[in-house]
């Protein structure tokens, strides 16, 4: 699919994670049509049956992880910036959700879930690539939530794990002022085969296309971003 507007990254180094799901793929592939050298990172394969990510370009190097786990993540960014001698950019697309039922019926292991997939690997992600961004003056673009502006029924840990993440994000911000822009996005519901699979009756036309929430992305690496950091930005769609 043809980009709305140009960014080159033909220089860059960016880190995907999350980079076999939907929104993490394309994430993926607007980079690599701008140009970057791709790393992407998931414990889920590309030769994995429900991965999206297509390793065939020569830009994109994948590299196995589990970002939930402080050894593996320092791992892999120690491997990336080995291999590649830089980062310029973190894209931390890796997150998951569950929902359905009020909190005195929501399990622990649920709960766990959703702060380790959603939080907890956007905190190590960071972590452990920050060192090799600032030292680029690189960007951190991060995925929060709609949702995660006020409570609602049924999935209470999901939207607090995503107020976390915001509010990190926030905080990287803060903490490297005139060094690291850090952004996080806010999407609605994203257009991907697992969320058609949850919810087949909701109005999928109104969804957001993953390919539009990367555009987002690659704007908030870009130098047309360098004014922005710190901020929440809204990828609603029409819903």
């Amino acid at each position: 699919m043809s980009c709305s507007f140009e960014v080159d990254f033909s220089d860059s180094v960016v880190v995907v994670t999350g980079a076999s799901g939907a929104l993490g793929s394309a994430v993926v592939d607007r980079f690599v049509e701008a140009g970057a050298t791709v790393c992407g990172t998931d414990i889920a394969r590309p030769d994995d049956e429900e991965t999206l990510l297509d390793t065939t370009p020569e830009s994109i190097h994948f590299y196995e992880g589990d970002f939930t786990d402080e050894t593996d993540a320092e791992r892999v960014m120690s491997e990336i910036a080995d291999d590649h001698g830089r980062i310029d950019a973190l894209c931390a697309i890796a997150g998951t959700w569950r929902g359905g039922d009020p909190i005195e019926e929501t399990d622990v292991e649920t709960f766990d879930l959703l702060f380790d997939v959603n939080l907890k690997t956007m905190f190590l992600a960071a972590k452990h690539a920050l060192p090799e961004i600032k030292r680029s003056e690189g960007t951190v673009v991060t995925v929060s939530s709609r949702s995660s502006l006020e409570g609602g029924e049924g999935d209470g840990p999901y939207r607090a794990a995503k107020a976390g993440v915001r509010r990190l994000t926030e905080t990287i911000a803060a903490e490297n002022t005139g060094v690291v822009r850090a952004n996080a996005i806010m999407p609605s519901v994203i257009d991907t085969p697992a969320n058609r699979e949850a919810m087949p009756d909701s109005d999928h036309e109104a969804w957001v296309d993953p390919t539009d929430i990367a555009d987002v992305v690659a704007f908030l690496c870009s130098s047309g971003a360098t004014v922005t950091s710190g901020a929440a930005v809204p990828v609603y769609g029409t819903a």
